[in-house]
């Protein structure tokens, strides 16, 4: 019994830790347990919680952020659906969310997610920029070819070397509201929610491609090596596109796995 209540203490001291300097904003349209799911999301892609390990209980979350034991219920639960934890009666919540191997369940909130939480241990800002949209962008978007876009590509490495490489593109607008910084610490999904934005649908496409030269080398393949494509176009609540995304993965470092109920 002491050496339970040891390793609870313990466990309960490093969760607090990890949760230093997160916070909720009332005043944000955001609701507080969706605040709550996205840095702790966040936090699990950086790997501060590492796979198999328990994040805090609904008790401490409701004490870190001064919310209802019912929001962070509601936060924890949010992490479930969307594949990055399982939650254990009696036991707790815990992190379920390897490098290189995406959960989907059969949920918008899980689908979108997908493709950004995978920042298990670092991610290299390849590119930066706003231009001119293209005509496949801009279509994609709902713009005019030639409107201002951001354009960032990043590349996620794993334990086994680079795993994922992505290159999304969001309007203008809504891109000057972060900085190279922000790509470094948090997913584009969390910078958007961080604008207000609420998730209503999503659009996707998977397929194959082969690797070109830059991507060969940025994913350490042969170019000329087959990869799996993942295109997808995300839709807020209103039905305006607010994200367009190509992602890609060398298949013997990655895995897309849909569990829908």
């Amino acid at each position: 019994m002491a050496k339970k209540s040891t390793r609870n203490a313990t466990r309960g001291q490093k969760n607090a830790d990890r949760l230093d300097l997160m916070s909720v904003d009332p005043g944000l349209p955001t609701p507080l347990y969706h605040q709550i799911f996205s840095q702790l999301r966040d936090a699990i892609a950086r790997g501060k919680f590492a796979d198999n390990t328990f994040l805090p209980s609904e008790q401490e979350l409701s004490a870190q952020f001064s919310v209802s034991r019912i929001t962070a219920k509601r936060a924890l639960d949010e992490l479930a659906a969307a594949g990055l934890a399982i939650r254990e009666q009696g036991r707790g919540t815990r992190v379920h969310s390897a490098p290189g191997r995406t959960v989907v369940r059969g949920r918008i909130s899980g689908l979108v997610q997908s493709l950004h939480a995978n920042a298990r241990h670092s991610v290299k800002l390849i590119d930066f920029s706003y231009t001119l949209a293209s005509a496949e962008v801009a279509a994609n978007l709902g713009l005019n070819k030639g409107d201002e876009i951001q354009r960032a590509i990043r590349v996620w490495n794993g334990p086994n070397g680079p795993f994922s490489h992505l290159t999304t593109f969001v309007p203008g607008r809504l891109g000057r509201s972060w900085t190279r910084g922000d790509l470094l610490k948090k997913s584009m999904i969390s910078l958007l929610e961080r604008q207000g934005m609420r998730i209503g649908r999503a659009q996707e496409k998977i397929t194959a491609t082969l690797a070109d030269r830059a991507t060969a080398y940025r994913l350490a393949v042969k170019q000329g090596a087959p990869l799996l494509m993942i295109i997808r176009t995300v839709f807020d609540t209103q039905g305006a596109a607010i994200e367009h995304i190509v992602a890609l993965y060398p298949p013997d470092r990655y895995q897309y796995l849909i569990d829908l109920d």
